[in-house]
């Protein structure tokens, strides 16, 4: 019997297994090369969670993609409180994360000397629910006075930390809240309860990156009639159509007064006159 093409073939195998083998080690060793491990959350989680396991997976993420402090063992993020809401598959970073021997909740997001202060529904408006856990705000406060109400922006970029009770909302979409809860100094609290108190509140979205302060002096009735009086002098314009051929075509001829004849240049006329034997010039009038 001729053992030979089984040998062969075996053989073949053998080698096909081998390259195969070589070639798996290979990409896992380039694989772990191109990628590092984080920790991401399982679910959605909201603002104050203490981290559980069950809460959060290991998994491979590019290192051509890199991310800032990220943590990369569960025991790094075990019984930890976020600050802030984490999606699904969002990796926990150093800067989500409270600071250490936090309990939870609502507190553990405050930062050291601010304070949470919550605004009724009936004193927010302005942002048509637009205002989202995370957001800045500037708070404007108006304030009747008999018959010349005042409205001036009172705190600039204040952190909006929960909105009603569900404070880690995420939708991009407008909705009714009862109320909004910011973060502020002790200071700023007591201006926000002084305002409320004489006046109504609004809220006025601003930019994440905009860190600049504006100093207003405030606006009052008197001061929108009279900036309308001031622009329809500037509008008031005396105009008068001009007839063209081409209906769909129209322009205007402003109207200039012209000088009275007092103030023109006349010219001086003269005639010759000859009385006996002299002659002169006279003007005429």
């Amino acid at each position: 019997m001729n053992n030979r093409p089984i040998l062969i073939i075996a053989v073949a195998a053998a080698l096909s297994l081998a390259t195969v083998s070589m070639a798996s080690i290979w990409l896992k060793q380039k694989d772990d090369a191109d990628t590092i491990k984080v920790v991401v959350a399982t679910r959605d989680l909201e603002v104050g969670t203490r981290l559980q396991p069950a809460m959060l997976e290991t998994v491979s993420w590019p290192a051509s993609a890199p991310i800032q402090s990220p943590l990369h063992a569960m025991e790094q993020v075990h019984g930890r409180v976020i600050n802030m809401p984490i999606l699904r598959g969002e990796p926990i970073l150093v800067s989500k994360l409270a600071a250490l021997g936090q309990q939870g909740g609502l507190s553990s997001v405050l930062k050291e000397g601010k304070r949470a202060v919550t605004v009724k529904v009936n004193e927010v408006v302005g942002v048509a629910g637009f205002a989202l856990p995370g957001n800045y705000v500037d708070v404007m406060a108006n304030i009747p006075d008999k018959d010349n109400s005042v409205s001036k922006i009172v705190l600039e970029r204040i952190q909006v930390l929960a909105v009603a009770q569900d404070v880690a909302s995420t939708e991009n979409k407008p909705r009714v809240v009862s109320a909004v809860t910011l973060e502020v100094t002790p200071q700023e609290a007591e201006i926000i309860d002084v305002a409320r108190s004489v006046g109504s509140l609004s809220l006025i979205l601003r930019s994440q990156i905009d860190l600049a302060s504006v100093e207003t002096l405030g606006s009052r009735k008197v001061d929108l009639l009279q900036k309308s009086i001031s622009q329809a002098q500037q509008s008031k314009v005396l105009s008068i159509p001009v007839k063209q051929t081409d209906p769909l075509r129209s322009s205007t001829l402003r109207v200039i007064k012209p000088a009275s004849l007092s103030q023109q240049t006349k010219p001086t006329e003269k005639m010759e006159v000859i009385r006996g034997m002299t002659k002169f010039q006279e003007s005429v009038e």
